[in-house]
């Protein structure tokens, strides 16, 4: 079972669980194993921890607006830490009418980071999905100790909008466990960091900005880009992945050398899916809707290719299907709905009232339907 989560409903974990209960209630002797899925977005501390043990821990940091809360990160059993960046500079941490990336800053993501480096972990795996952000990870690399200074030599203030008056960057007094850390940001796209399809022009609206306010981050994090390159040596504005997360990308792998990497593949290695799916006769995947966007997707389109590579059958629960949906296009067996792609309002909000449940009864729907036609045999 290797859903990713069915967002604003069921997180990854609980999906992977629901359909597994469905799975039981048919197949009571089957061996089913979790493997609750992330493309680097929300959900990737959940995999991780699911997949590899570990232990759940806090830290007082401080929001987007620089107000003070508690933000999880985990432990891994083999000593590394997962962290997702949306726990302490996310977009749902800030209320829609203070949402504002002109100001707001990834500084607690960067405590964060440091809260992992002082518990002794040489390796974090950082998600970059669901920020309220566009400032670089200015914050997170100040946090880290890292000065942005002006031109008169003054640290720069919290957000985006400040990097257009960048004039120095100071490394010396950066947390001296940065050197001996594997930092890997776990990006769920591959926009760069400036430019038509950067940071600041694609993803700016949806963060709070006004087209006035885009254009001048844009040329802010073009600043910031350049300082980069003629102090620190790093090109950061043309780095794929690098405007992922308001460009947390950029500013870690510049300031706190950080290697970003596709989001799923990251995930499906540290959980270990090539060998368990390798190890199955079927492989169901999962996601709370199926449309023309799925097939370029990172979770469901990237667990479907996998199983495809080794021939085992892959199905998928999903929370509705749009119309005309392809299943062939990514060689699922079958496809199963939680609800009709035209189902009544009422229908949708008694699903969503119990999801578990509607997510368990669709996964026995599915998994009955492969035994009538010969696709996995009954046990």
């Amino acid at each position: 079972m290797a859903p990713q989560e069915f967002k604003g409903t069921l997180t990854a974990g609980q999906a992977a669980a629901a359909i597994a209960a469905g799975v039981r209630t048919v197949l009571a002797s089957a061996e089913v194993r979790e493997l609750p899925m992330s493309d680097g977005g929300p959900g990737l501390v959940d995999a991780l921890l699911a997949a590899r043990g570990g232990e759940r821990r806090t830290a007082t940091v401080h929001d987007p607006l620089m107000r003070p809360i508690e933000a999880s990160w985990v432990l891994l059993a083999d000593g590394s830490a997962a962290i997702e960046m949306a726990a302490a500079s996310g977009l749902v941490l800030v209320e829609p009418e203070r949402r504002n990336p002109l100001i707001t800053t990834t500084f607690g993501t960067g405590e964060l980071i440091g809260a992992a480096l002082d518990a002794g972990c040489r390796e974090i795996v950082i998600g970059s999905g669901g920020s309220a952000t566009i400032d670089g990870a200015a914050g997170a690399a100040q946090a880290l100790g890292v000065r942005l200074l002006d031109e008169d030599g003054h640290d720069l203030a919290a957000g985006g909008a400040a990097l257009a008056r960048l004039a120095r960057i100071d490394m010396s007094p950066r947390h001296p466990r940065l050197a001996d850390a594997r930092l890997r940001v776990a990006c769920d796209v591959t926009n760069v960091l400036c430019g038509p399809h950067g940071a600041a022009m694609v993803y700016g609206e949806q963060k709070g900005a006004s087209a006035d306010a885009m254009r001048r981050l844009d040329a802010a994090l073009g600043r910031f880009a350049e300082v980069i390159r003629q102090q620190v040596g790093v090109a950061v504005a043309t780095l794929p992945g690098s405007g992922s997360a308001g460009g947390l990308g950029a500013g870690l792998a510049a300031l706190a050398g950080a290697t970003l990497e596709p989001g799923f593949e990251l995930v499906a290695e540290a959980v270990g899916l090539r060998d368990a799916i390798a190890a199955s006769e079927l492989v169901i995947t999962g996601e709370g809707r199926l449309d023309a966007q799925t097939h370029y997707g990172k979770t469901v389109a990237g667990v479907a290719g996998l199983a495809r590579e080794r021939a085992i059958p892959i199905a998928v629960v999903a929370g509705s299907v749009d119309a005309g949906f392809d299943t062939r296009a990514d060689g699922f067996v079958a496809v199963e709905a939680v609800v009709p792609w035209d189902a009544e309002p009422e229908e949708r909000d008694a699903a969503m009232a119990d999801a578990v449940d509607a997510v368990r009864r669709a996964a026995e729907r599915l998994v009955r339907r492969l035994i009538d036609t010969g696709a996995i045999a009954p046990r």
